[in-house]
């Protein structure tokens, strides 16, 4: 029998969790990020909110926010689209490795000579807060639809959910040095083993992982998912007791992972999706919980000054020196500048600082509180603005495409026809149209008019008619890729009948730019077309299917 405080305790969270739901909906209504929603909800139920739920645990509160930064971080990883990613990834990695050490060491002088803290407090603060947030940036980015130009999503998500570890390692070792317990050249290696045993524990996880998923079926359902759960816990958790970066580790895993052609995949998309967002609003809500607005008076004017310096001064900075070789467009140099969100992970990081045993004279949580809110509400909210005045909004396709976890949910499948000159339906009314069973025309595009079309309705050269059907579901045996043509891919520049695909693959769509084009053995493929490939997905056998046709049956199919 479940006794009556731990019924009702139960009672209170699920509330909580009712609330902060349906302040996710409220948020979209307000223009506000919802992540924003859970901190103020934390807030009202707080020491010194509404509901007054006595709780300053602050090494509880580091324990359950650092597990949920775990999961956080893996479906970080897990979510991002290496092949959108690729292309960006040098300068995304330099962002959220040296840009991370600029951002600090600029705001920590900051601190230091214009707010007048100690040199190593200063530096602290500027490390608690020198990572941007992949929880704002993915929350942003996805609930907006928000897709940018460049390949900037991109950029912005492999940046932000990279930089956490390197933020992490800076506040290591310099609450390390403030306690006298390192020094500069033993910090030198801390740096290099966090390093070195994230990365290589990360990638032997998920490749021991994958292999496993791949050739051994649970005996059932869900149980894939449970193991996956794990693997993630095991890649932060070892990585931790060798002395490397968990946060890293379990980040690098999740890349490797989500980029895998695994079973279950939706299955396993579906329960991450949810349990992270459980792990946000749980993280979110308690460090609003933890915080007391009756402290924040004291240090509400240099925390507004350290945000405004990191939005308009260091975070230029640092991103302007590092992609000055690259010579980015204006607009995109502004909005990634602009986009540098502070979130939980400079919270939970100013949370280790409050345990440390070295001196601080300043309350670093509320301070870092305080800027997390400001960067949030202030950068957050205008963040798709910016985006609109710099121009660097694409319609053309869908940020969500940029995340590996993308999958359509209609039923419905629609295609489009433009009617040339030559087009058979060409000045027909629609009900005159012999149409395949199960499919129908939905909606026809005529110049900026949009038609919904009856059955005398007449096709006319010019227009774009849109068809609807069923989509296919059943995957078994089926796989569709989508391949970005890289300068130094083996198809690109070549026809297709002259390309060499792997056995039962065909092409078939190409993307390029806003032009769909359905290929023929005469395509050529060019850099930057998106391609699809259609291939049959063989049983497991051992070892991996090599050889190559050419050529190919793709062209075979397409003449």
């Amino acid at each position: 029998m479940i006794h009556i405080s731990t019924s009702f305790a139960l009672l209170v969270v699920a509330i909580i969790i009712l609330v902060c739901i349906a302040g996710s909906r409220l948020s979209g209504r307000l223009g506000v990020p919802t992540l924003f929603i859970f901190i103020m909800l934390g807030m009202l139920f707080g020491s010194d909110g509404i509901f007054k739920i006595p709780f300053g645990n602050f090494a509880l509160a580091e324990q359950v926010c650092s597990v949920a930064l775990i999961f956080i971080m893996f479906y970080g990883g897990f979510g991002t689209r290496w092949s959108e990613a690729k292309p960006v990834a040098g300068r995304s990695i330099l962002l959220s490795s040296v840009g991370v050490v600029l951002t600090a060491l600029l705001t920590g002088l900051f601190c230091h000579l214009v707010l007048k803290m100690a040199l190593m407090e200063g530096m602290l603060l500027g490390a608690v807060l020198g990572s941007t947030d992949a929880a704002s940036v993915f929350s942003i980015l996805r609930s907006r639809k928000l897709n940018l130009k460049y390949g900037t999503a991109s950029m912005l998500e492999l940046e932000s959910g990279s930089n956490d570890p390197f933020a992490y390692m800076m506040t290591v070792i310099l609450l390390s040095a403030m306690t006298g317990s390192v020094s500069g050249g033993s910090a030198v290696l801390l740096l290099i083993r966090q390093l070195a045993f994230g990365l290589l524990t990360g990638a032997a996880i998920a490749f021991l992982v994958t292999w496993l998923l791949k050739r051994y079926a649970f005996y059932g359902e869900g149980f894939d998912t449970i193991f996956v759960f794990a693997a993630a816990i095991i890649s932060y958790a070892l990585a931790s007791q060798i002395g490397g970066n968990g946060y890293l580790s379990v980040y690098l895993t999740g890349i490797i992972l989500g980029n895998q052609e695994l079973k279950n995949q939706k299955a396993l998309v579906g329960f991450f999706d949810a349990f992270t967002g459980m792990m946000q609003m749980l993280l979110f809500f308690l460090l609003g919980l933890l915080a007391f607005p009756s402290q924040m008076p004291s240090i509400v004017l240099p925390s507004i000054a350290i945000a405004l310096f990191l939005t308009f001064v260091a975070r230029p900075a640092a991103v302007g020196l590092l992609l000055a070789p690259s010579k980015p467009p204006i607009g995109q140099y502004l909005v990634i500048s602009w986009a540098g969100l502070r979130g939980a992970a400079s919270i939970v990081f100013a949370i280790m600082a409050t345990l440390s045993e070295g001196y601080m004279k300043y309350d670093i949580f509320h301070i870092v509180f305080c800027v997390v809110l400001f960067s949030i509400i202030f950068q957050g909210s205008l963040l798709p603005k910016v985006a609109e005045k710099c121009d660097m909004i694409d319609n053309s396709t869908d940020v969500m495409r940029t995340f590996s976890d993308y999958t359509g949910d209609m039923q419905i499948q629609f295609v489009q026809l433009p009617i040339g000159d030559n087009h058979p339906w060409k000045n027909r009314k629609i009900c005159e149209i012999e149409m395949l069973p199960g499919m129908l025309i939905t909606v026809i595009r005529r110049g900026a008019q949009t038609i919904v079309p009856k059955g005398q309705t007449v096709i006319q050269e010019g227009d774009t008619v849109v068809l609807g059907a069923e989509g296919f579901t059943d995957s078994q045996g089926i796989l569709l890729k989508e391949i970005l043509m890289t300068p130094d891919h083996r198809w690109c520049g070549k026809k297709i009948a002259e390309a060499r695909f792997y056995k039962n693959t065909i092409i078939v769509m190409i993307k390029r730019g806003s032009q769909i084009i359905i290929p023929d053995g005469g395509t050529q493929i060019l850099e930057g077309d998106r391609v699809v490939v259609y291939s049959q997905k063989l049983p497991q056998v051992e070892g991996r299917v090599k050889h190559e046709i050419g050529p190919a049956v793709s062209a075979a199919v397409h003449k």
